[in-house]
């Protein structure tokens, strides 16, 4: 690549020669996002040398984003050791976070000394399933019936079409729901290390195929919104979406004491009171203090799509003092991640799930998906202990103020 060539190209879509995402048929990818910078900067009069200083291919990132123009780079921190004992995660883990938050990682990194010292916290996946709900039309409720009952009597003719489109996609069951002349079939899969919605998207449009010929109804929509996807959803709440993982922890009053300046009375109580009574009268399908936040952090610096940290904060979190020591636990219903494709593939991102020991397919497969949850789930228990304790011995502020944040 020379500037000449890049200049060149931006002047043949200033002049309207060539579109923006025409480039790469004219000249290789570092050369077309350099022509896209040098365009940006004379229309708008930003300077964008550090937008182009990025570290990844360019011809690498094709499947990840269109019109590359360079890379956004986010302050990556970490947060450990974490002990956690799950059925795929056995370790002490050093978590990434990629945040502009600050106080974030130091919040979870308290957390996290706190659950190690009591011995670690226990994490388990207690169910898989990826979903896609297209939307079909129907004449009215009598051929919608019709159409479900078909639906279950055929599931198997519907598990053949699907699976012929994957070679990792398990069918695992299709839900049917009737509303007036619309019929919803909610496909769930069981998509192993991937996050797995394109190979559900892919694999529900054959069957959706299959619906269509077999019986009445008419596809409209290949997502009718009943997946759900990257929007706040109860039936994520209570069916699950992706991984459905909970973690808890039991810390001896000492470590409590020792660690988080409070009592474990008081985090129950600052709780119940915020997370479940607050929570409640708020609507909010959310009942904990942060989750959103831990998520979102693993979830830039691992790859993971990001706009799914919507469903992945759908959290509730329990607290209840005892005796001699903190009960706590967080259930995350619908956490969607993958170890495999999307940005994954990403040079930062995949040294990010390198530290975790997590990166590609798992032996047997989904084994490395299960354990990445089941650490993010051990992570958000951090962090939700963490702020509890900070609002109940009432230094969130001060925690702020000495840090300069």
């Amino acid at each position: 690549m020379t500037d000449a060539d890049a200049e060149t190209l931006a002047e043949r879509v200033r002049e309207g020669d060539l579109r923006l995402h025409e480039l790469e048929a004219h000249a290789d990818a570092e050369t077309a996002a350099a022509a896209r910078r040098r365009l940006l900067e004379s229309e708008t009069g930003a300077a964008l040398d550090t937008t182009g200083a990025f570290a990844f291919d360019a011809a690498a990132a094709e499947p990840n984003i269109e019109n590359l123009v360079g890379g956004a780079q986010l302050p990556l921190g970490v947060a450990g050791p974490l002990a956690v004992a799950g059925d795929a995660a056995s370790d002490d883990y050093y978590l990434p976070l990629a945040t502009t938050e600050g106080a974030l990682v130091a919040s979870v990194n308290r957390g996290c000394s706190a659950i190690t010292a009591a011995g670690g916290a226990n994490a388990r996946v207690t169910k898989r399933g990826m979903t896609r709900a297209p939307v079909f039309r129907v004449a009215d409720v009598t051929e919608g019936a019709e159409v479900a009952r078909w639906v279950d009597e055929h599931v198997d003719e519907l598990r053949e079409a699907a699976e012929a489109t994957t070679n990792h996609g398990k069918l695992q069951e299709v839900t049917h729901y009737v509303v007036g002349d619309n019929v919803f079939l909610r496909f769930a899969y069981d998509t192993a290390d991937a996050m797995g919605m394109n190979m559900a998207t892919i694999a529900t449009r054959a069957a959706a195929d299959v619906v269509e010929d077999e019986t009445p109804a008419e596809l409209v929509a290949l997502s009718g919104n009943l997946c759900t996807d990257k929007k706040p959803a109860a039936i994520n709440a209570v069916e699950g979406r992706g991984r459905t993982v909970t973690a808890d922890v039991r810390i001896p009053r000492d470590v409590v004491e020792e660690r988080f300046k409070t009592t474990p009375e008081a985090i129950e109580e600052a709780n119940t009171r915020k997370n479940l009574v607050g929570s409640a009268k708020a609507g909010s399908l959310g009942f904990n203090a942060h989750a959103a936040n831990v998520v979102a952090a693993v979830f830039l610096a691992t790859g993971q799509d990001a706009a799914q940290v919507v469903e992945g904060s759908n959290c509730i979190t329990t607290v209840e003092a005892r005796e001699d020591e903190l009960y706590a636990s967080v259930n995350l219903a619908s956490l969607e991640v993958g170890t495999v494709g999307g940005g994954t593939k990403l040079p930062t991102q995949a040294e990010a799930l390198d530290v975790l020991g997590v990166r590609g397919g798992g032996d047997p497969a989904g084994a490395n998906a299960d354990e990445l949850a089941e650490v993010i789930a051990a992570g958000t228990l951090a962090g939700e202990l963490s702020l509890l304790a900070a609002l109940a011995s009432r230094n969130l502020s001060s925690a702020h103020e000495e840090l300069g944040r």
